[in-house]
């Protein structure tokens, strides 16, 4: 479909009422569970600070044990030994650079050989740049760390968590896929035609890890494994260190000063994980535990499978 028909088709779905709950829901607190999860295994990327790390200690806390896939093998060891000493459960981790394909591959297939079912998977891992950047791979950072290495690893999973005919998979996604207005440039993933921006580029990639569920979901229908997307709420993290003193400065100063603490993302990425309310829910979009129409361009179902043929292809898994 022709960008000027893409603008036209996505510019009627538009609607007020999404909008207005989007803000009213920004406002909500999430649900809790309080059912044990004793003895699960909960995968969690991203899990040395942040939303990440209140989530770990958040399943720990229930009996669960984890395994977070990290990048600083000094702040996994420390996180290792914080929850396996105050919570008596196994805390293991892997390492790995969720920018870089080869990683990705890497960590993907060492959990294909657990011979322990995953019970919940969180892709939590995060970035946010003011600043295009190329991965060794030359492909945008953002786009590699938010969207490939979710799509990915689910990809490589699927058969794994198919036999287990139980897990959920939870995409901490972002109510800033709305920024990615009028849809993806499938031709541009990699933002070369077009002037960068951060949001923009963030939106995208959340925008194409929604449409990803789309087809997820129908792969996992009647399987017994749900995929689910969550807006972490408007919380303090450490995402976006990578960028100049000039952001740092704005952030400490002023974002940081209006965000809630992260445990609220915990509760929620809890309640999505364990709770029985949701348990055969599947391939829905939540702020926090309040489930939400996503922005037009995300319920794309032509540009979903669009974009599955073009991934496959760009991180070479059609040849695998």
């Amino acid at each position: 479909m022709r960008k000027k028909s893409k603008f036209s088709k996505y510019f009627k779905e538009y609607k007020w009422s999404n909008i207005f709950a989007m803000i009213r829901n920004g406002r909500s607190d999430p649900m809790i569970c309080s059912d044990d999860f004793a003895g699960r295994l909960v995968v969690i990327t991203g899990a040395t600070s942040g939303i990440g790390y209140h989530t770990a200690r958040k399943y720990a806390s229930h009996g669960a044990n984890l395994l977070c896939i990290n990048r600083n093998p000094e702040k996994s060891e420390a996180l290792r030994h914080e929850i396996e000493n105050e919570f008596g459960v196994i805390c293991d981790y892997r390492i790995a650079d969720l920018s870089l394909l080869k990683d990705i591959f890497r960590v993907s297939k060492e959990l294909t050989g657990l011979t322990t079912p995953i019970d919940v998977l969180i892709h939590n891992a995060g970035i946010y740049l003011t600043k295009r950047a190329l991965t060794p791979d030359g492909l945008e950072k953002v786009l590699v760390v938010h969207y490939l290495s979710s799509f990915i690893m689910n990809y490589i999973l699927k058969e794994k968590l198919k036999s287990q005919k139980r897990a959920r998979i939870i995409m901490v996604g972002s109510e800033a896929h709305r920024f990615a207005a009028w849809g993806l440039r499938p031709d541009d993933l990699n933002w070369e035609k077009r002037r960068y921006t951060g949001l923009k580029s963030y939106g995208s990639a959340k925008t194409a890890q929604l449409l990803s569920m789309i087809v997820f979901n129908e792969y996992f229908k009647n399987t017994g494994v749900t995929i689910n997307t969550m807006h972490p709420g408007a919380v303090k993290t450490e995402t976006g260190q990578e960028n100049g003193p000039v952001y740092k400065w704005y952030k400490r100063n002023f974002l940081d000063k209006t965000l809630k603490s992260p445990e609220i993302s915990a509760e929620a990425l809890y309640y999505l994980g364990v709770s029985k309310e949701v348990e055969s829910v599947s391939g829905k979009f939540f702020s926090l535990t309040t489930e939400e129409e996503p922005a037009p361009p995300a319920l794309d179902r032509d540009a979903a499978y669009e974009l599955w043929v073009v991934t496959l292809k760009l991180t070479g898994l059609d040849n695998r």
